[in-house]
């Protein structure tokens, strides 16, 4: 038995080293094919949909001629035991990369992040456009009035104006209009309820709400940074004498269909954003108020000023005035000498 067992080990071996030579060429081939770089000449996506396999990917990569061997792909999910663990979404693909790199990729969750601006000043149907005009948000909200939005966010009953923190958010592809909504609702309650903490004492303004109304008012009015909290305490004071707060965004906002002119019988047509037929703050926001906004509204610049007028001149700066002489000799020199 041994003789005939020692006789046969050659044809074992020779067999082994055959097997162990078959499998050496066949993971080398393997390997080369997954960190072989990717020939591109500038970033590409892929897009791997919820419910996808790893065989659906292989043959998206075939298609786009990233992958020559669609085995040797699906083996290798399997010995790293990624083919059950990709994650849906969008990823990229850059010169050089391997689909080694691109599947230690999906496994992470590394998807591509899409910036979304949100802008200082937008209104709410600004805020809708733009996020429901990406190509990367699939909209759940579309055709909703803006009180079923409302609701649907789990705020029923409140005003959408304002309410809304303007920044760039990042997303994946994907996102619904509703949780890209949901997260700047969150932002800018946190932002306004830190900064009504911190507010300065004796500010005529009994709420967080009415704070956001008028930091709003501050925000369209400001067009450079360093005249923010000189514009709110400008209203600040006129809010503490009862005068009119007299100013043009908020007639602009309750004009329907505006035309990008506004008229002298604009002013005096009464609606509740009124502000030079109406005494007090408008009932809502009219805009998005950004954080400095918000801030320079409950840290107002400490001044006599009740009156300002635009230089005119594109630089976005103001001409204060303490009376209604001096102001009007500033609306003479900055804007009626023009007309």
């Amino acid at each position: 038995m041994f003789k005939l067992f020692k006789k046969g080990l050659p044809a074992i071996f020779a067999i082994a080293s055959i097997v162990l030579l078959v499998a050496f060429y066949f993971s080398s081939k393997i390997y080369s094919e997954m960190n072989e770089p990717i020939v591109i000449e500038e970033h590409e996506t892929i897009i791997f949909t919820r419910g996808s396999s790893v065989r659906s990917l292989a043959n998206q990569l075939i298609e786009r001629g990233y992958l020559q061997n669609k085995n040797y792909f699906l083996i290798w999910g399997k010995l790293m035991r990624q083919e059950t663990r990709l994650q849906a979404g969008e990823y990229i693909i850059t010169p050089g990369s391997t689909l080694a790199e691109l599947l230690d990729n999906m496994v992470a969750g590394n998807v591509v992040q899409h910036g979304i601006a949100l802008i200082e000043g937008y209104t709410f149907r600004q805020v809708l456009e733009t996020i429901q005009n990406s190509p990367v948000v699939t909209s759940k909200l579309k055709d909703l009035s803006d009180e079923e939005i409302m609701a649907a966010l789990g705020h029923e009953g409140e005003h959408p104006e304002g309410r809304f923190y303007p920044d760039t958010y990042y997303v994946s592809r994907g996102v619904t209009d509703k949780e890209l909504l949901t997260r700047a609702y969150d932002e800018m309650a946190r932002t306004l309820a830190q900064e009504w903490e911190r507010r300065e004492e004796n500010l005529p303004l009994k709420t967080p709400y009415e704070a956001l109304i008028l930091a709003s008012i501050v925000e369209k009015e400001s067009a450079i940074a360093e005249e923010r909290p000189l514009i709110a305490g400008l209203f600040i004071n006129r809010l503490r004498k009862k005068m009119r707060l007299q100013t043009d965004p908020t007639v602009i906002y309750g004009i329907e269909n505006y035309d990008g002119n506004i008229r002298f019988r604009d002013l005096r047509k009464d609606t509740p954003y009124n502000t030079y037929t109406r005494h007090g703050l408008p009932p809502t926001p009219i805009a998005l108020p950004g954080r400095e906004a918000i801030h320079a509204t409950l840290h107002p610049d400490k001044t006599e000023y009740l009156y300002f007028v635009a230089y005119g001149d594109g630089s976005g700066r103001h001409e204060f005035s303490t009376n209604l002489k001096d102001h009007e000799k500033a609306v003479d020199k900055y804007q009626r000498k023009k007309r």
